[in-house]
């Protein structure tokens, strides 16, 4: 069983905001493999289903993006998940809008709801596709920016990153992680 988290933050004012793309990877994920996740538990809404022969947890926490760590912990405790069973889908400011990034493990490298989740499973050390949503926000604070919906001209470009990220989470569970980052990371390179 692999559960597939995507990080945002819930209501309708974040729904089409930078730190949503989780959300939003998840969602394109759950359209694709026809599964409804639509069951209000652990904290955040889930659904179940397969592919490739294997059960999927699909999850959205609802505990607001710096708390999504607790969300993951339950489901992870309830169904006994290793780390090695769960993949997380969430923004990246420091990656090019558009542009994802798979890894095995890693730091949260600022991202609060990446803490979370390292503080509440006790490890680093857990598959996740970065979507990046970087772009000129020196100019802006970093709250203001990611909390911000894209613009008419980003919109397309986001598309086809939450597109990739989709993409890649089916490749992982086909084929595993190397073969994805194989495949889609270097797609990434200029």
């Amino acid at each position: 069983m692999k559960l597939v988290v995507g990080l945002g933050n819930p209501g309708s004012e974040y729904k089409k905001t930078k730190h949503n793309v989780g959300f939003r990877a998840v969602e394109l994920l759950a359209e694709d493999l026809n599964i409804e996740i639509n069951r209000l538990k652990f904290r955040g809404l889930i659904g179940e289903g397969n592919f490739n022969g294997e059960k999927i947890l699909l999850l959205k926490p609802l505990t607001y993006m710096n708390l999504s760590g607790q969300s993951v912990s339950e489901v992870m405790k309830f169904y006994k998940l290793e780390k090695s069973d769960i993949i997380i889908l969430y923004d990246d400011i420091d990656i090019k809008m558009g542009s994802i990034r798979i890894r095995e493990k890693g730091s949260a490298g600022g991202h609060n709801g990446i803490k979370s989740i390292i503080s509440c499973i006790g490890t680093d050390e857990f598959m996740r596709i970065k979507i990046g949503i970087g772009g000129d926000y020196k100019y802006f604070d970093l709250a203001d920016y990611v909390l911000a919906p894209f613009s008419k001209s980003e919109e397309p470009i986001i598309e086809d990153g939450i597109k990739m990220a989709e993409e890649s989470v089916k490749i992982i569970l086909k084929d595993g992680i190397s073969k994805a980052m194989n495949q889609m990371n270097k797609k990434m390179k200029p």
